[in-house]
């Protein structure tokens, strides 16, 4: 074999080897990307979450104190506090219900205005027989819901109530007007 021989097998070698470790690269990079992809629907995800929640009327009547969370799809606060929310539910949900409530579902409305939500994540805190006990607005660190949790399945005053973190504002998508200057007693007869 010439010294040209050699070296144009010793590329081709090389060639060879490069091209099988691009291929195992683009492999487990495909891999990693499916895994990720997978892992963003996962049970952790604000969407599974909600999907998963406990229905407000069951909540209420099933005897057991319940955290019920305000929020929506667009809050960064909600979205950054899912897979904690997400763990804690796996750890609690046995002893407590997890309601979550979208605050851009006008059905919900009477709800928001009765425990006042103007900022989300708004959580409130209710007892075994649906009595509201305490609240905490905004992004909660997971040792503060867990402690508060454990509170409120021990039937004790609840640790952080009130506490407030950041939150996304939640802007009325209802208004209430009155162009023909009613009142509203008056069953839409104008008042002079």
């Amino acid at each position: 074999m010439t010294e040209q021989q050699l070296k144009s097998d010793t590329n081709n070698n090389n060639n060879y080897v490069r091209n099988i470790i691009i291929a195992i690269a683009a492999v487990v990079l495909s891999v990693a990307l499916f895994l990720g992809l997978q892992t963003e629907t996962s049970s952790l995800s604000l969407e599974s979450q909600v999907k998963h929640s406990t229905p407000l009327d069951v909540a209420l009547n099933n005897n057991k104190p319940t955290l019920t969370e305000f929020y929506a799809d667009w809050c960064t606060s909600c979205q950054a506090m899912a897979a904690d929310l997400g763990e804690i539910k796996q750890n609690y949900g046995d002893r407590v219900n997890f309601v979550m409530l979208n605050v851009d579902n006008t059905k919900w409305l009477p709800e928001m205005l009765r425990y006042r939500v103007d900022g989300i994540p708004h959580f409130l805190f209710m007892d075994s027989t649906g009595d509201a006990i305490a609240e905490a607005i905004g992004e909660q660190p997971r040792s503060i819901l867990e402690t508060d949790l454990d509170a409120l399945i021990a039937n004790n005053p609840i640790p952080y109530a009130n506490a407030r973190g950041q939150v996304s504002q939640v802007e009325a998508k209802v208004r209430v007007t009155d162009d023909n200057n009613t009142d509203p007693r008056s069953h839409s007869a104008q008042v002079k």
